[in-house]
């Protein structure tokens, strides 16, 4: 029931709807109500602000919902183990991946299905900011994203490829025709850019800045699939990590010109949580990347 009742916890942390979180955890509000009341019963203190909704957890309550993910998570890595002992590991790989990355992340994360057949693999697309807060409250696995353009704390980390950013315009454009393009040219250009709060955006607007450059998009939006439907429908470019471009696959309609002067590098890699022993799953994530970098180039891999 212990076990049972930090599940409960975690599920409301997460759905912050008491109804959801029973049904996440497959059972009835009034069991999961009751088996939190028996908690706070056992420990001798409140957990959940009562209300006719879910209101927050109380200080004590945020406390013991910290212990909570450690003991589920735990408890999950052992039941995997288990398994792992006996054969196949199975259960399921929770992975972030930053929107630039998830057209490179299946590199990895096919040879990883393939390897481990019995593992379901569940890749979501986040922000890096969110990559990190899954990795603290132990609701994520594993992560891809920047290394080292804003601070990552608590993790350990893996380079995998380095992004290069490209222009992208409509193949009866003018600047279609060269073989590269200066963040300037681009820059004069009416573009469609991601919005401010993503950090691909961030990265763009700091490239331009330490170049002097300045670039006011006539467009954004938060998500890759819109830049394209803009520059398809133009007059608009763009600029975008050539892994995402790459991952449109073969696209007459859309071309993508390397950018130089400067050419900048982002290093993107695999991030886990610091905490030893890794699970099962997060633990075999790591071994086959490193066997990645072992046997080849990684960036060949993610091109």
């Amino acid at each position: 029931m212990f076990v049972r009742q930090m599940h409960y916890l975690v599920a409301l942390a997460r759905e912050k709807h008491f109804g959801r979180a029973a049904h996440a955890c497959h059972v009835t509000q009034p069991t999961l109500s009751a088996g939190l009341r028996k908690l706070e019963q056992e420990l001798g203190v409140p957990i959940v602000v009562r209300g006719h909704r879910f209101l927050g957890f109380t200080a004590e309550g945020e406390r013991v919902l910290g212990w909570a993910r450690q003991i589920a998570a735990d408890y999950e890595s052992l039941r995997q183990e288990k398994v792992e002992t006996s054969g196949q590991i199975t259960g399921t790989l929770r992975i972030g991946a930053i929107p630039a990355a998830t057209a490179a992340a299946p590199a990895l994360l096919a040879p990883f299905r393939h390897r481990h057949s019995e593992v379901k693999v569940q890749m979501l697309t986040l922000s890096s900011a969110a990559i990190q807060r899954g990795l603290d409250e132990m609701e994520l696995d594993a992560g891809i994203t920047y290394l080292d353009n804003e601070p990552l704390n608590r993790v350990r980390r893996l380079p995998l490829y380095r992004e290069h950013y490209v222009f992208i315009t409509r193949p009866d454009e003018p600047l279609a025709r060269r073989r590269s393009l200066r963040w300037a040219e681009a820059a004069a250009q009416p573009l469609c850019l991601l919005t401010p709060d993503m950090q691909n955006r961030r990265i763009i607007d700091q490239v331009m800045a330490e170049a002097g450059i300045a670039s006011t998009p006539a467009i954004e939006t938060n998500s890759f699939m819109g830049v394209w439907s803009f520059v398809r429908r133009g007059p608009w470019n763009s600029i975008v990590p050539e892994a995402s471009f790459r991952g449109l696959g073969e696209s007459a309609d859309l071309v993508g010109v390397p950018l130089v002067d400067p050419v900048h590098v982002q290093p993107i890699g695999l991030v886990l949580s610091e905490r030893d022993p890794l699970s099962p799953v997060a633990g075999a994530l790591l071994k086959l990347a490193q066997s990645f970098g072992r046997e080849s180039s990684i960036e060949n891999i993610f091109k």
